[in-house]
């Protein structure tokens, strides 16, 4: 299908438009491409399988989707955290289109190229503290698995400690510390049963019954205690793995001194502390990893999503001194894989990396963050539906309930108001285990006049989900 420039009703490019809609969605194209996508698709990869009719994407650029009906939306979910630069960021595909005429493709773990070198030397320094090493992956499930794979070796245990409502990915060896049950039942018996869970400090449900900070942070208590005594058939236990806010579960966001304490109690024990950044981080909490906003140091750091603002590429980040423990003499690397450090991956990242630092993204989005979670808290103001509101930078979440008093979910709600939205041109997904928490984690470029109507056509989903959830 061609691309069509869509018809702008104002003078701001495509890019920075408001929506400008010519049919109610999905529209017939929309619809026909995806009843042929379901003949050729495997239906677990995609909601079509369940009779869900979404749109088809043809153009993205900015905060802007053009769909396959000619309708332009502005698009809330940066494209699940990928495009903080916006979509289609001209001087991430500049550089794309110059590594292209350049170098395709390497050869991996044998003969390095010279954009791979220069991005692990970018990301090392990067990240918190120094002295750190790199393993590239090509996504953040494999980035959680070589985590894994280097905490064992550098702590001999195999044991690990991961958190209820977390989220790390889908393969088989990353699924195994990813919480969400509906994901793991039909492969229990394959996945690593050395995994031990704690409640994840999720303060407006609190899993204690407790309230903080008078709770003095006592779901660290369950943490402390597998560390020291772990379950039968898990222990010993050589590292935690955790995402510094949670985002699928519906943007939760630790109290202050959560991870500050996690990482003392972690350090007194010898377990290697993982976090996992491939949602926050690269200017998404409003720094360039949320771990800063805490001035924590993890001992493994996994990174990837926005890392190259499109291209398909993560990373393990670790001390030298954990690194160092995949040293070897074998004739061959004891982990490869074929597109480790792809020559245009790398190239897309180290353009993200100048792009935000040239922009100063993460202040941007510190300050537009701010603005977000204020304007966010207005509409719990004017809707009884809305329980709570929370954030950090540009990743705000809004949880739906059917009472405040009993805090019960309000998923068909949330489900009604992502609708609403979308026939008014906006795209929105919902977090947490029942699908009642509006995600916002829009592109950090966004306009300001882009999110102020964002903002104008949620207040009037909201009033929807109320009216005709």
């Amino acid at each position: 299908m061609p691309n069509r420039a869509p018809s702008a009703t104002t003078s701001r490019p495509f890019g920075r438009m408001l929506p400008s809609m010519r049919t109610r969605p999905p529209g017939p194209a929309s619809k026909r491409l995806a009843r042929e996508l379901a003949r050729f698709e495997s239906p677990g990869v995609s909601t079509i399988g369940t009779g869900d009719l979404p749109i088809v994407w043809e153009r993205a650029r900015g905060a802007n989707v053009l769909d396959a009906d000619g309708n332009v939306y502005i698009d809330l979910t940066a494209g699940f955290g990928v495009a903080n630069l916006g979509h289609a960021n001209p001087r991430v595909a500049a550089a794309v289109r110059k590594q292209s005429r350049a170098m395709l493709h390497g050869l991996g773990d044998v003969h390095p190229n010279v954009v791979k070198v220069e991005l692990a030397r970018r990301l090392a320094e990067l990240a918190p503290g120094s002295g750190n090493k790199v393993i590239f992956c090509t996504s953040g499930s494999e980035a959680v698995e070589v985590a894994l794979k280097t905490a064992t070796l550098a702590t001999g245990r195999h044991g690990v400690l991961a958190f209820t409502g977390g989220f790390h990915g889908q393969s088989y060896g990353a699924l195994a510390v990813t919480d969400r049950e509906q994901f793991r039942q039909p492969f229990l018996p394959q996945l690593n049963p050395r995994v031990a869970r704690a409640p994840y400090p999720y303060c407006y449900r609190c899993p204690l019954g407790l309230t903080y900070p008078t709770c003095d942070i006592a779901c660290l208590a369950p943490v402390e205690q597998a560390l020291d005594s772990p379950p039968a058939g898990v222990g010993p236990i050589g590292a935690v793995v955790i995402e510094p806010v949670q985002g699928r579960e519906g943007e939760i966001v630790p109290p202050p001194d959560y991870l500050p304490r996690l990482k003392e109690a972690c350090a007194r024990r010898e377990v290697l502390l993982i976090v996992d950044e491939l949602i926050t981080g690269f200017g998404r909490t409003g720094a360039w990893f949320a771990v800063d906003h805490w001035d924590v140091e993890p001992d493994i750091m996994c990174v990837g999503k926005a890392m190259a603002g499109g291209m398909p590429i993560a990373a393990c980040i670790a001390r030298g001194e954990v690194m160092d423990a995949w040293a070897h003499d074998e004739p061959e690397a004891p982990h490869s894989s074929t597109f480790m450090g792809h020559p245009l991956g790398a190239a897309a990242a180290l353009a993200v990396i100048d792009e935000m630092e040239r922009r100063r993204i993460p202040e941007r989005a510190s300050a537009l963050g701010g603005w977000l979670l204020r304007r966010c808290r207005e509409l719990q103001q004017r809707h009884e539906v809305v329980g709570d509101v929370r954030g950090l930078g540009m990743m705000v979440g809004i949880e739906l309930v059917t009472d405040r008093q009993t805090r019960a979910p309000a998923s068909a709600e949330a489900s009604a108001a992502i609708r609403a939205a979308l026939e008014r041109g906006v795209i929105l997904l919902a977090g947490g285990s029942r699908g009642n928490v509006l995600s916002l984690t829009p592109p950090l470029t966004i306009t300001r006049p882009q999110l102020e109507h964002a903002l104008a056509v949620l207040d009037e989903a909201l009033g929807t989900a109320i009216d005709s959830p």
